[in-house]
């Protein structure tokens, strides 16, 4: 658990470095997804999808 979420600090951190300064390249998007690998892995996962799942149902519920 702890290499998890020190692997999340680490990515997390350097996504929004390059996204910060440089705009995003290719290698910048691996780190990303590695990013998102780690998150998926960890005991936070599902409080993510819930979050995801209860916007989604918020955006969908406004009438135009």
């Amino acid at each position: 658990m702890i290499l998890s979420i020190s692997g999340i600090v680490l990515f997390g951190t350097i996504a929004f470095l390059f996204f910060r300064r440089d705009g995003l390249k290719i290698s910048h998007a691996i780190v990303c997804a590695l990013l998102g690998f780690y998150i998926a892995g960890s005991s936070i996962a599902p409080s993510i999808q819930a979050g995801g799942a209860s916007l989604a149902s918020l955006v969908g519920g406004i009438k135009f």
